[in-house]
């Protein structure tokens, strides 16, 4: 399974998204740090969803990355996330 394709399996799972979208923008990132042949190592992920409004900035992102695994999150080089 594309590893965008889990992050947002992952996600579904634990939070009722309202709005969810997520981009590999890998293939920006060509010749930099990180980046592998055959992308899946950049991303940006918005979302929105009623479990994150009460929480600060640090616990949103500690929230998506827990939610993720830290086996999903060890084969990702980069994570823009865009929370409310």
């Amino acid at each position: 399974m594309p590893v965008e394709d889990e992050i947002r399996e992952n996600l579904r799972r634990a939070f009722a998204a309202t709005e969810l979208d997520v981009v590999d923008e890998s293939e920006k990132h060509r010749g930099h740090a990180g980046w592998r042949e055959g992308g899946q190592t950049h991303f940006r992920v918005h979302l929105r969803a009623p479990e994150l409004a009460a929480m600060g900035r640090l616990e949103r992102h500690r929230a998506v990355h827990a939610a993720l695994g830290a086996d999903l999150v060890g084969r990702i080089h980069a994570l823009a996330l865009d929370l409310g």
